[in-house]
């Protein structure tokens, strides 16, 4: 079990990925944030779904997904489409546009850590790779503070 001293150095070096969270969003063309690509992502990972839904794994509140939504439909990289299930409802897809567009930040954001990471093995990539899917996977639904997940923040 990760000690508390541990766990403070583990967060100290989580908040300093926004450096490297930074350095990618520099990368990608003006046209396409970073928040676009995570919404893209998304929608490819797991396929169409409600407004409600995409809120929920992006951690936001409705008028900053809608925001986004509106943008990424009004560049026509996913469409709105009647729920089948309830009509009144709208469900988001990639439109083929957005799959391209995608697969483009992808590749340079693939290329930007090629660069940066240009020194590190294989091995240390793919470990470093597998430890942060674990701790993710950790921290999805289900973790020992589950119910942690929907407080309001402090402060």
């Amino acid at each position: 079990m990760a000690t508390r001293e541990q766990c403070a150095e583990l967060v100290q070096q989580l908040g300093a990925l926004g450096a490297v969270s930074r350095g990618v969003g520099r990368a990608l063309p003006p046209e396409c944030p970073q928040a676009a690509v995570i919404v893209l992502s998304l929608l490819a990972r797991y396929g169409q779904m409600r407004a409600s839904d995409l809120a929920d794994r992006l951690d936001v509140d409705m008028s900053v997904t809608s925001r986004h939504v509106t943008y990424l439909v009004t560049r026509g990289w996913i469409e709105r489409h009647p729920d089948p299930q309830d009509r009144r409802s709208r469900l988001l897809r990639l439109t083929p546009l957005g799959e391209a567009v995608l697969r483009q930040a992808s590749d340079r954001i693939a290329e930007v850590f090629a660069e940066f990471l240009g020194d590190w093995t294989d091995e240390e990539v793919g470990r470093l790779a597998a430890l942060m899917a674990r701790l993710r996977a950790s921290f999805d639904g289900g973790g020992p503070r589950a119910g942690l997940r929907g407080r309001p923040h402090e402060g």
